[in-house]
């Protein structure tokens, strides 16, 4: 085989200069991970001085609110870009009442962390019944007459939405993220949230948002898995078109979302740079969710991967795909393996 010595040919052109030095591949990187581009979920739940592991997902816990502070505290201190917080109420109801009052877990939570972290530090909240109800679904039940199986109203869920986005804005959230997949959600957020003086306070929409095998360790996490069916009505199918997708970020941003979030992240890849490149604009997350935590958690404990370098391509992966912030329970290790 020849080597000629053209322009783009080998031996003129020799790929590995690029690499042969740690300053040259330095100098040369794309993909650059930050802490302050993290945002870390917590579960909190009510009582003192308790960190109740989670079986599920080695590693994280559920925190009473004392504990909530000191682990922000650290999560600050390294860097990290925020939280989102999720709550475990002492007592569920069918219509998840603790969600929608200033002294439920969550309003109680935020005025905690707000006391003690830096200006910069997001606190966001995550806006959805699943964890409030019951239940375990993600809104107020009624039977379809359609399928005349018990199903999520659209239309009753949204006024309590709003009502539990009031409650987190009054608390001090910086950042509401609603969950649950309702149609017209962003919209009557954004209303509820401009007519009560609450017009800065930004919306993360879970944009695209898959009924996935992945939320698995989530349901112990948040105590919140149904009673009864799943939530397929409402999340969107795995196999459905990727225009389907864009359809629902293009409806959440003419609704007025400011961040759009694609989720989960790895098996979705796809629908991140999709998203990227139609709605080039708008701000992208993607949350990484815990099947995928704790996989890579069960591989590195039985010592069949190297954690540290796993869970770092995994999340350069999320951001080479387009997302710009992720949302990943791998925040305060990433960001001490960074520094």
């Amino acid at each position: 085989m020849s080597h000629e010595n053209h322009t783009g040919s080998f031996p003129a052109t020799r790929l590995r200069r690029l690499r042969y030095h740690a300053g040259v591949r330095r100098l040369t990187r794309d993909t650059i991970l930050s802490p302050d581009r993290f945002i870390h979920p917590l579960f909190v739940r009510p009582g003192q001085g308790v960190r109740q592991p989670i079986s599920a997902m080695p590693g994280q816990d559920q925190l009473s609110i004392d504990e909530l502070v000191k682990e922000v505290k650290i999560l600050d201190d390294l860097g990290v870009g925020g939280i989102m917080l999720f709550g475990v109420p002492e007592v569920k109801d069918s219509v998840g009442s603790d969600a929608m009052s200033d002294d439920g877990i969550i309003a109680q939570a935020v005025r905690a962390v707000k006391d003690v972290v830096s200006r910069e530090f997001l606190v966001v909240t995550d806006v959805c019944f699943c964890e409030y109800t019951d239940h375990g679904h993600c809104g107020v039940l009624k039977e379809s007459p359609c399928t005349h199986e018990w199903d999520v109203d659209n239309d009753a869920t949204l006024a309590n939405t709003v009502t539990q986005t009031l409650v987190h804005a009054r608390a001090g959230a910086d950042m509401v993220a609603p969950s649950g997949m309702m149609d017209g959600v962003i919209g009557a957020m954004r209303r509820g949230l401009d007519q009560n003086g609450f017009e800065q306070l930004p919306i993360m929409g879970y944009s695209a948002k898959y009924a996935s095998a992945f939320y698995g360790p989530f349901r112990e996490a948040a105590e919140s898995a149904p009673k009864f069916g799943d939530r397929r009505s409402y999340q969107m199918a795995p196999d459905s078109a990727p225009a389907q997708a864009m359809r629902e970020i293009a409806q959440d941003i003419e609704e007025g979302v400011d961040i759009i979030m694609v989720k989960p992240a790895l098996p979705y890849l796809d629908i991140i740079r999709m998203a990227k490149d139609q709605f080039p604009g708008v701000p992208l997350s993607a949350y990484n969710v815990s099947g995928e935590y704790s996989m890579t958690k069960a591989a590195a404990l039985n010592g069949w991967i190297d954690e540290q370098r796993v869970v770092l391509e995994t999340l350069g992966s999320i951001q080479r795909a387009g997302a710009t912030i992720i949302i990943t329970y791998w925040g305060k290790e990433a960001a001490l393996w960074l520094k």
